[in-house]
Formats: C-alpha cells, sequence, structure tokens
C-alpha cells in the first residue's frame, strides 16, 4: 500500500474514533443536564469554554503542529478527550455548572488539536499539483467525520438510556484509548513538522483569501449553531415530546446524510463544472442556503405541522450546507503552501471555532427570548453574512486572474 494512502487511512481512522466521542458527549451534555432541569441558557453556557477555547487552540495549534509535528498533537488531543471523559463521571453533586464548563473547554482543546491535526495532514499525504484528489480526500475526510459525529449522537442518546450517563463515558474513553495506541503505533513521528522553527506570529494569515474565507467560515458555521445546538434538541424534545433516543436519532441520521453529501460532493460539483471549486461556487451554495432558515421559519409562524417542516426543512438545510462545507474544507487546504498548511489551517479554524462560539451561544439566548423561530432568523442573517463575504472572495479573485 502507498505509503501516503495508508497514513491518509491512519489519520483518518483516528479522527473517527474522536469524532464518536465528541458527538456522544454534545448529545449526553445536552439531554442528561436538561433532565437535571437545567434551562437552554445554561445548557449553551456548558459549551462557551468548549467553543471559545477552540478558537485558541486552533490559534496556537497550528504553530505547536509546525514545532512538534501533526501526530503528536493528535495524541494529545486524543488523551484530553479521554480526562475529559473521565472528568464527567464524577457525582452529580460535582457536576455544577462551573465544573462542566471546565471540562467543556479540555474537550474543545482536544477536539481542534484533533481537527487541525487530520485536515492539514492530508495535504501532506496529496502529491504536488493533484487537485481532483486533494478534493477527494479532503471530502472523504470531512464527510465521513461528520456522519460519525451523526453516529456519535445516536450513541450518546442510546448510551445514556441503555448504560446511563456515567455508563456511556466509560463505554467511550475504552474506545478512544484503543484508537490512540493504533494511531501512534502507525503513524510516522513528526508528521508535518517544518525544518526552520515557525515564529508564533507566523500563526496570522496576511494572505486576503485566507482572511475573507476564514470570514466566510465564522458566519456559515454560526448559522448552523444558531439554531441546532440547543434551539433543536431542546424544541423536540420539550415542545414535540419526543424522547432522548428520538432526538438523538433523529439528530443522527441528519448528520450522517449531511456528512454523505459532503463525501460525494466532488461528484456533484464536477456535474456542473470540469474544474475544481472555487469562490463562484461559495456564491451559489451560499445564495441558496440563506433562503432556508426563513423558509423553514415562515412555515413554522404559519402553524404547520411542525415535526413534517422541521424534517424536510433539515434535509434540505443539510444538503446544502454540506455542499458549502466540503468546498470550504477544500478551499483553505489547497490554497495554503506545503510549509504554511497547518498555521493556514488552524487560523481558518480558529474563525470556525469563533463562529460556533457565538452560535451557540445565541442558540441557548435567543430560543429562551425568542424560541426556534428566532434562532431560524438568526441564522439565516448569519447565512446572508456568509455569502456576502464570498462574494468579495470572487471579486478578490477575479481580479488576480485578469492581472495574471
Amino acid at each position: 500500500m502507498d505509503q501516503g494512502f495508508r497514513n491518509y487511512l491512519t489519520v483518518t481512522g483516528g479522527y473517527w474514533a474522536f469524532t464518536i466521542t465528541d458527538g456522544a458527549i454534545r448529545m449526553l451534555v445536552v439531554l442528561y443536564f436538561h433532565g437535571l432541569g437545567y434551562s437552554p441558557l445554561q445548557i449553551a453556557m456548558l459549551f462557551l469554554f468548549y467553543e471559545f477555547f477552540g478558537i485558541v487552540t486552533n490559534l496556537v495549534g497550528g504553530w505547536l503542529g509546525a514545532r512538534i509535528g501533526l501526530n503528536r498533537c493528535m495524541h494529545i488531543g486524543m488523551l484530553m478527550q479521554i480526562g475529559v471523559l473521565l472528568m464527567l463521571t464524577v457525582p452529580d453533586a460535582w457536576l455544577t455548572v462551573a465544573y462542566v464548563m471546565v471540562a467543556q473547554a479540555f474537550s474543545g482543546i482536544a477536539k481542534d488539536l484533533n481537527k487541525m491535526s487530520a485536515k492539514a495532514g492530508v495535504k501532506l499525504f496529496v502529491p504536488v499539483q493533484s487537485d481532483a484528489k486533494l478534493f477527494r480526500w479532503v471530502a472523504i475526510l470531512t464527510g465521513s467525520k461528520n456522519a460519525l459525529k451523526g453516529a456519535g449522537f445516536f450513541i450518546g442518546g442510546a448510551l445514556l438510556a441503555w448504560l446511563e450517563f456515567r455508563g456511556a463515558l466509560f463505554a467511550l474513553s475504552t474506545m478512544l484509548l484503543l484508537a490512540l495506541i493504533c494511531t501512534w503505533w502507525l503513524l510516522p513521528s513528526g508528521l508535518g513538522k517544518t525544518k526552520m522553527k515557525a515564529k508564533f506570529s507566523q500563526v496570522f494569515s496576511k494572505d486576503p483569501q485566507i482572511n475573507w474565507l476564514s470570514g466566510a467560515r465564522f458566519f456559515l458555521f454560526g448559522a448552523r449553531d444558531i439554531w441546532f445546538v440547543v434551539g433543536l434538541p431542546v424544541f423536540l424534545q420539550s415542545v414535540l415530546g419526543w424522547t432522548f433516543t428520538q432526538v438523538g436519532a433523529f439528530l443522527a441520521l441528519w448528520v450522517i446524510g449531511y456528512g454523505f453529501i459532503q463525501g460525494v460532493a466532488p461528484k456533484i460539483i464536477q456535474l456542473s463544472s470540469s474544474h475544481a471549486p472555487g469562490a463562484k461556487t461559495l456564491v451559489v451554495w451560499a445564495g441558496m442556503l440563506s433562503l432556508l432558515p426563513i423558509g423553514i421559519a415562515m412555515a413554522l409562524q404559519q402553524g404547520w405541522d411542525a415535526g413534517a417542516v422541521l424534517i424536510v426543512g433539515l434535509a434540505l438545510f443539510g444538503i446544502v450546507f454540506a455542499m458549502n462545507s466540503a468546498t470550504h474544507s477544500y478551499l483553505i487546504v489547497s490554497w495554503s503552501d506545503h510549509d504554511k498548511v497547518s498555521m493556514n489551517v488552524g487560523f481558518y479554524y480558529m474563525a470556525n471555532a469563533g463562529g460556533r462560539l457565538a452560535g451557540t451561544v445565541l442558540s441557548g439566548l435567543i430560543y429562551q427570548q425568542h424560541g426556534l423561530e428566532g434562532c431560524l432568523y438568526w441564522s439565516a442573517a448569519f447565512v446572508l453574512a456568509a455569502t456576502l463575504a464570498s462574494v468579495k472572495l470572487e471579486r478578490m479573485n477575479r481580479f488576480l486572474t485578469q492581472a495574471q
């Protein structure tokens, strides 16, 4: 087997194992603490440090990966996630908002170390000038990750019903420990480590393309999390009366489908263009996405069957959002030089984490004040901002092409 392909499979497998635990923890915390009587805003605040430290980690993580190697960053992330799972097994009396926020802070650091390492690593496994292969490998990695995060939602809900909260946490920590041992054994040391010592100041991108792409990513993922993190699962459980397992299964199926669309995004885009995607692709898909949250909110306000509206609306939102996300994930890797890929990817996913942080806090706050419809209207506003950033990026690229 080709060495690059073997390394790609190893990194992908480790990323899969981590992602399952990440999705499961999210569902366990939302459902378990809602059952303990926490308000939607309090539940959102549990994830505040998770998202905030994701910003810090992506900023520092790209520099750290260039200094010590991407494989070491991945393994540090896995060890931290195992520690987080064990932290949450303490008695209920210890599970205060502050304690869980600290645990989620470590989980956020672990997740973004793992994600940055995996996605930056793909660039190193693909030969230069192999854009089609790079797009395909990035799409498969990203799509399969989201499919498995969806599986993690289901696993979290099912384990909560089957093994209860602490039993689920012990099962997940055991699985991740096995993945850590396997990747530690199979990956070469020093993966992505630069020959020249990277300076911390280099993590801030000076490339306008990277900066505008990162801005678009901020609003894109904020738009999703504004209604998806707290508002949607709480609405399904408290308003529609769904059980823990039903909520976990529904959200799992959505993320699995979303991940599948990401994985086949290269084939879908190739149907309309023989060229690799660019900024114009972002404009088209972001424009389409901006219409969907408004449509779902208006249908709910008209009194249509909420269950049917959310099932159909989420399916359409997931398809279009997946095309946006897959194109984004390809462009940040494609536009980065080999010697700067970890730092550019780190900077880019710092913006991603910032959008998720804004979306998470707003999800609890807006749902508590204005319900799910309010979350959806704010989501539409964020998508519109992402679209405008993509338009700026497309004009910039067109100018550069004409100048050449």
